[in-house]
């Protein structure tokens, strides 16, 4: 009969066909959990990161900026100079400062010499002639004296004797003080007041030393520039930003370790640090916080983030440029 169809023969290739979904299934399954078993990290395994180590340059004073030594991506070495203001006025300042201080150290340096001999005689030579001055007005004053008493001289000419003898002797006691003060020297009190303005004028030298200075911006390590922030010409204020330098040198990374691997983790134990281009470097810990804390969301790890760990910090023992601040890292601990 034509049109008849089967119904066993209608099912069986349905039935195979459900077989065969099924069991592609259950391969895919298998084989992802296969991938992922093989993609666990071993036990004593932590994820990390270079430690980013960044310093902003910047002057300690004001001023306009006349160079710029260093542009983006160039090394600079310890003690460099990358950047100088205008320093003609801090230089005059710096001037005026020195030509103070050599005033005040002569002027010391005469109190303690004491009155030169060339003083003294000048001082004994005005005692003289002061005595010779009072000598002649008590003279003429002893004349005066007499022709009054026979009124042979009037008075007013015996009035100026008087005072011509009273004026003699005052001159006679101020030449004689001004040669004691001679003889007798500075004061001491003279001398404390020449040494304390000495060292108010060589502090003022200091100030101003160190003003000048800080006209010239040096990089305080070895390190890279990663930006410049300014350019010549700029008027910068104290602690405005002019470089951003990335710092070289030592290499350290940062991860963290929860409390069932501490044991592994001790401070001067030796581990592994791989990056994810395949590059191995030995490292060393060096920091192991006594703090617990929660992972912090850089963690790779879904399943740690809700674990309190314990941040570490693993010292790069022969670092190269094959490291860089940020990149992310993988560190094995070892075995007990």
């Amino acid at each position: 009969m034509h049109g008849f169809v089967s119904k066993e023969g209608g099912v069986r290739p349905k039935r195979l066909a459900v077989l065969l979904v099924a069991l592609a299934v259950m391969a895919g399954v298998v084989w992802l959990v296969v991938q992922r078993a093989g993609s666990a990290p071993p036990p004593g395994t932590l994820f990390g990161n270079v430690e980013i180590r960044q310093v902003d340059l910047a002057f300690n004073t004001e001023g306009r900026v006349v160079s710029m030594a260093r542009r983006e991506g160039e090394a600079v070495r310890l003690g460099e100079v990358v950047a100088e203001l205008d320093d003609e006025t801090y230089r005059s300042l710096r001037d005026l400062a020195v030509a103070r201080r050599d005033a005040a150290r002569a002027n010391l340096g005469l109190l303690l010499a004491g009155t030169r001999i060339e003083q003294l005689d000048q001082a004994r030579a005005s005692v003289a002639t002061a005595q010779a001055n009072l000598a002649h007005a008590e003279a003429v004053f002893a004349r005066q004296e007499e022709l009054v008493r026979r009124d042979v001289s009037s008075r007013q000419a015996y009035d100026d004797a008087r005072m011509a003898l009273d004026a003699g002797r005052a001159q006679l006691d101020h030449a004689k003080a001004v040669l004691a003060e001679a003889v007798a020297g500075p004061r001491a009190g003279e001398i404390e007041a020449a040494r304390a303005t000495l060292r108010e004028s060589e502090a003022a030298v200091a100030l101003a030393a160190e003003a000048l200075s800080r006209t010239r911006l040096k990089a305080p390590a070895d390190g890279v520039v990663m930006t410049r922030v300014i350019e010549p010409g700029t008027v910068v204020l104290p602690s405005a930003p002019v470089y951003s330098m990335a710092i070289s040198g030592e290499v350290w990374v940062r991860a963290f370790v929860p409390e069932p691997l501490l044991g592994r983790a001790a401070p001067g134990r030796e581990v592994q640090v791989r990056t994810d281009g395949g590059r191995v470097y030995a490292g060393r810990v060096g920091y192991l916080s006594p703090v617990a804390e929660f992972t912090p969301k850089t963690v790779e790890t879904p399943e740690l983030r809700t674990q309190l760990v314990y941040r570490l910090r693993i010292r790069i023992t022969a670092p190269d440029d094959g490291l860089r601040q940020g990149m992310p890292v993988t560190i094995s601990l070892g075995g007990e």
